[in-house]
């Protein structure tokens, strides 16, 4: 048998989190979501929704995308904590409070003529505001979802547009920009508006790099007007546990795309780039995993359905052995990437 992954002490200059135990997600049919939270001893701070309906008795913040699961799925991603949990509403941001963790969505509509570097920037500067006005000033990490990612819309990408608007909402608000940036992942939706989806706190996450890639933060010009703000991986810890938030990764080294059109090959450089980073959290965390899979909730978001086999033969690895997938369909921030794949990795 695998060796059980083992915190070891942290080291002092790393902050501690009492809310790191709290937070879990799951991966819930969604004909089985009601009788799931009648017996389960968590309370739900947030549900995302790829099209299956969510009963209107739930009170938690609620995000619907359209993103199609694809295996003849229909399981809702379900955000729990195992403390009180307080619902915060005004007409365009909702957020459920435990602890010292936020859970919190935002969508804006795009207005005719505006550009979605205008919407995307209005949008971070009120969810900024939103999460300080509620006492939880830290970013630990954000979805984007979009339509048309990879549509030029004014001589410029769509992607492009919401980096840039994403960067300037940030640069000149955000403490300790851009080290203290947080996981992320930006997907294209097939319709809707822009939805933002955040984890805040009320103290301070380790925000991590990939040895394998280059600083999103930190590419180069000819990736548009301003690189991409987002971490690689956010770690929340406790004296006993440890979660990483892993960003939308994909096969990608330092900053170049590879394996053009080919979806298995993309994958297995994924699954690489995954287990540096990894190895770099368990490295900073002190965590010793032995032979153990690290137990985690993963989504996989597929561009062409068609790919979905061979992807799925690729990730058949021990790796995600003591872990969830989840498949969707979904564009991605470069035309040429088949694959990314996104997690949530809990040890303790």
């Amino acid at each position: 048998m695998g060796q059980r992954a083992t915190p070891r002490p942290l080291r002092s200059h790393q902050p501690l989190l009492e809310a790191a135990p709290h937070l879990r997600v799951d991966y819930i049919e969604s004909t089985n979501l009601s009788r799931w939270l009648a017996t389960s001893a968590t309370l739900p701070m947030a549900i995302v929704s790829f099209g299956s309906p969510v009963p209107a008795s739930v009170s938690c913040p609620v995000i619907t995308l359209d993103l199609p699961q694809l295996g003849n799925r229909s399981d809702l991603e379900v955000w729990t904590s195992d403390q009180p949990v307080t619902v915060h509403r005004t007409h365009e941001f909702s957020a459920a409070a435990s602890g010292e963790i936020l859970a919190g969505t935002l969508q804006l509509e795009e207005e005719p003529g505006a550009g979605l570097q205008a919407t995307t920037e209005r949008a971070y500067r009120r969810l900024l505001h939103h999460v300080q006005e509620l006492g939880y000033p830290y970013l630990w990490r954000i979805w984007n979802f979009f339509p048309g990612i990879n549509e030029d819309e004014h001589g410029l990408e769509r992607y492009r547009q919401f980096c840039v608007g994403r960067h300037q909402a940030l640069a000149g608000t955000l403490q300790g920009f851009p080290g203290s940036l947080p996981a992320g992942t930006a997907v294209g939706t097939r319709s809707g508006p822009l939805q933002l989806y955040v984890l805040a706190g009320t103290q301070p996450a380790i925000h991590l790099g990939n040895p394998r890639q280059v600083h999103a933060y930190e590419y180069p010009e000819h990736y548009g007007p301003c690189s991409p703000s987002f971490a690689r991986a956010t770690l929340l810890q406790s004296d006993i546990h440890a979660q990483l938030f892993i960003s939308g990764t994909a096969s990608v080294v330092g900053h170049e795309s590879r394996h053009m059109g080919l979806p298995e090959t993309q994958t297995l450089e994924t699954i690489d780039n995954l287990r540096a980073l990894l190895a770099h959290a368990d490295e900073l965390s002190g965590t010793t995993r032995g032979h153990q899979p690290p137990r985690g909730r993963y989504k996989v978001y597929v561009r062409q359905p068609d790919h979905l086999e061979a992807i799925q033969q690729a990730l058949n690895i021990p790796l995600f052995a003591s872990s969830r997938i989840v498949y969707l369909q979904g564009d991605l921030c470069r035309r040429e990437l088949l694959i990314e794949i996104e997690g949530v990795v809990t040890t303790d």
